[in-house]
């Protein structure tokens, strides 16, 4: 079984990437240098109960990821279809982005791609406004992720 590449660890410079959302148009992580942090959130699949679970915590919560200096930015190998039509159901309104083609790239940039399942894992990376890895969380497939390490990263960071 091959399993991903080791992740970015804090102090890491963030793999540059440019995705596109749920409603096709084109996200970078440079739209947010020098004026939000960034927290990526891998997932491995629209539509399936953990990460269900786990983006309705983000929405519900959605004044902890998203505000004047910190943009969440959520990524999966989902088609942008599929992604459109999660939110939809879903109601999220923050950037679903698509890792489909080339398939898995920015999640092997992250290191949390799964080779052999074909899917990122479970990667949280918050990423300064200078494109520095600032704090980061890596769950396996079937173990929810707990934000709260999150949140005091980021208040650290705002501090």
């Amino acid at each position: 079984m091959t399993s991903p590449t080791t992740p970015l660890a804090v102090g890491d410079p963030a793999a540059p990437f440019s995705l596109t959302n749920q409603h096709g148009e084109s996200v970078s992580l440079s739209d947010f240098a020098g004026t939000k942090h960034v927290v990526l959130v891998f997932y491995p699949f629209a539509f399936s109960g953990i990460c269900t679970g786990e983006l309705r915590e983000i929405r519900d919560g959605l004044e902890d990821f998203e505000g004047d200096d910190i943009q969440v930015l959520a990524i999966s190998c989902d088609a942008m279809y599929s992604l459109r039509a999660w939110a939809d159901a879903e109601g999220h309104f923050f950037p679903l982005l698509s890792d489909f083609w080339p398939h898995g790239e920015v999640a092997r940039a992250y290191g949390v791609f799964s080779e052999d399942k074909g899917f990122a894992i479970r990667g949280t990376f918050l990423i300064d406004k200078d494109g520095c890895v600032r704090w980061t969380l890596v769950n396996g497939v079937g173990e929810v992720r707990d934000f709260s390490g999150y949140r005091e990263a980021l208040a650290q960071l705002r501090g």
